[in-house]
């Protein structure tokens, strides 16, 4: 039997990607991470549930994923972003570069690795993977100076990984050959095309999206975007440049030749898309990677996985150390480097077309090490700016919000309201009131609590509203989870911060004799999932909590059974 249509390979992986993501809040992942091992599962490396055909006959889709990634990190850096930042990146980066160079290509050579395969993989193991690091930090939606260098020295490092190892590979195959001098200038001069040519395309697609931004208005913009960026990627891969410079180049044309404050609605207007095909990029690159890959890279594999995280973070450690840099950088940056996949496998790639012999060697301890550098990768970006500090609280905080009933019950209202069964101004009726509704069992924050504590209770709670209560019980404010946004995730004020200091004054609270329409209204005007029952003297000692959608599940019940009465009357 033949296998299934593409499109029913594209559906798979989208519900795929969709149940990945909720695992990956779930279980604390980053949802990069998620969706490559869901692809992995997926792919022949484990049940072979997608055809491999179907994987290359999407590959155009990844390609277009990791263009838009390129360009919308291209379009981070403005000249004067540059100008305030290059100064204290650029030795760190050059830093990083060497040591991650010379770790690898020493440390191969004394394992028993040869002197050519050891220095060509001294150069891959510079390059950094954009799509992973750059999704991680806008997943994480995190701002600081761990940050902003990532983004930086992602673009040098392939930047440099990719001439050195053209540079490096030429001068292999001249001292291992016969070749004369003239083959060895020949080789530089297609690399100096295929660098300067990669450039040209990007500036000039660059500069027509800002002219096409300024002439073409509307919804016909994005497909302006798309298109150029789509011709842009399809005149590389029929050329056979590099597109990596390419779109890193268009951003920044983009970031410099446009109006400082289109530049974020270009991206805007770009970022449904690159969400939805950057889902596919890494299922389908999960799906590709091969694990067993990695028992087959043996000694050398290890060895290239170990010391080129030594080189990275080592490589920051020290240079960040020597210039004085904040603390966070220097333990922090060289772990948001560790991700490794698309530069590094298409060098791999281009040394078997070049040398079958060599370049399968070295293909096979890329691709060994390649599984282990996404898995790991994404986890270490995440947990490096959550412990620089430079994440929102929201995120750091595993918390279920939302609870499922609620959804459900508000779904089947709006189902009703629909079709003119309830109306939507309704109220429910006054035959009981909160006393026979809220939840006594439901406990509060103590204004006491430290920030670690809060954070357990807020990830034991469906709930996005949280009671602070005193010594005496009584509610002195209210948590809510929307708010956290605006706080910053700082691991060294952990034992500083008590629950009070992030409390918002009590604005509405219950009291058990008050009517649920009363309630109802409540809700209405607010924006809140659950309110504070509490005690009408003072203090307003707590009692407990009632909850919007418990409120929504008797008003249902209670409007079917009225309907059941009236259909029994009729009869």
């Amino acid at each position: 039997m033949g296998s299934w249509h593409i499109i029913f390979t594209l559906g798979i992986f989208l519900a795929a990607g969709l149940l990945s993501g909720t695992l990956g809040e779930l279980f604390r992942l980053p949802k990069v991470t998620a969706y490559l091992l869901v692809g992995v599962i997926l792919g022949p490396a484990v049940f072979g549930v997608i055809p491999r055909e179907h994987l290359e006959e999407l590959s155009p889709l990844a390609d277009l994923a990791m263009a838009l990634v390129l360009f919308n990190l291209g379009c981070h850096f403005t000249l004067s972003r540059l100008k305030r930042l290059f100064h204290r990146v650029l030795p760190i980066s050059l830093s990083e570069i060497l040591a991650t160079f010379f770790a690898v290509y020493v440390g191969l050579m004394l394992i028993g690795e040869s002197g050519s395969a050891a220095i060509l993989l001294g150069t891959m193991a510079i390059a950094t993977a954009p799509a992973t690091t750059i999704l991680v930090l806008k997943e994480m939606e995190s701002e600081g100076p761990i940050s902003e260098y990532t983004g930086i020295m992602v673009a040098i490092n392939n930047l440099v990984s990719i001439i050195a190892f053209e540079i490096i590979f030429v001068a292999v195959y001249f001292f291992q050959s016969d070749s004369q001098v003239a083959s060895a200038f020949t080789q530089l001069g297609h690399l100096s095309l295929d660098i300067f040519g990669s450039i040209f395309i990007g500036v000039f697609g660059g500069l027509m999206i800002s002219y096409g931004n300024a002439v073409i208005k509307g919804s016909r913009r994005i497909i302006m975007l798309i298109a150029l960026i789509a011709l842009a990627l399809g005149l590389c891969r029929t050329t056979g440049l590099p597109y990596m410079l390419t779109f890193l180049a268009m951003g920044f044309t983009v970031a410099n030749s446009l109006v400082e404050e289109d530049v974020p609605k270009v991206e805007m207007e770009l970022n449904p898309l690159t969400g939805f095909l950057c889902v596919l990029f890494f299922i389908i690159h999960g799906a590709e990677l091969e694990p067993e890959r990695f028992i087959h890279a043996g000694l050398i594999g290890g060895g290239y996985i170990v010391l080129r995280l030594l080189g990275k973070y080592f490589g920051v450690f020290i240079s960040a150390k020597v210039r004085k840099e904040e603390p966070e950088v220097s333990q922090w940056l060289g772990t948001a480097l560790f991700a490794q996949a698309g530069a590094a496998i298409t060098l791999s790639a281009i040394a078997v077309s070049r040398d079958p012999v060599l370049g399968g060697h070295l293909q096979t301890i890329i691709l060994g090490s390649v599984v282990f550098f996404e898995i790991v990768g994404p986890i270490m970006i995440r947990q490096s700016v959550l412990r620089a500090g430079e994440v929102p609280l929201i995120h750091a905080i595993h918390h279920t919000a939302g609870d499922p009933i609620s959804e459900f019950q508000a779904m089947i209202r709006r189902f009703l309201v629909s079709f003119g069964l309830l109306s939507e101004n309704d109220q429910p009726h006054d035959e009981i009131n909160v006393e026979q509704l809220y939840r006594k069992n439901v406990k509060g924050i103590l204004q006491t609590a430290t920030f670690n504590e809060v954070i357990s209770f807020i990830e034991h709670s469906h709930d996005n509203t949280f009671p602070v209560i005193g010594s005496n019980e009584e509610v002195v404010g209210v948590i809510r989870y929307q708010d956290l946004s605006n706080t910053l995730f700082d691991p060294k004020i952990g034992s500083l911060v008590r629950a009070a200091d992030l409390a918002n004054n009590l604005e509405t609270v219950v009291y058990p004799d008050d009517s649920l329409a009363l309630v109802w209204s409540k809700f209405r005007e607010g924006s809140y999932d659950c309110l504070p029952v509490v005690s009408r003297e003072q203090p307003h000692r707590m009692l407990g909590v009632i909850r919007r959608w418990e409120i929504l599940k008797y008003y249902i019940k209670g409007h079917r059974s009225a309907q059941g009465i009236e259909t029994k009357q009729g009869h």
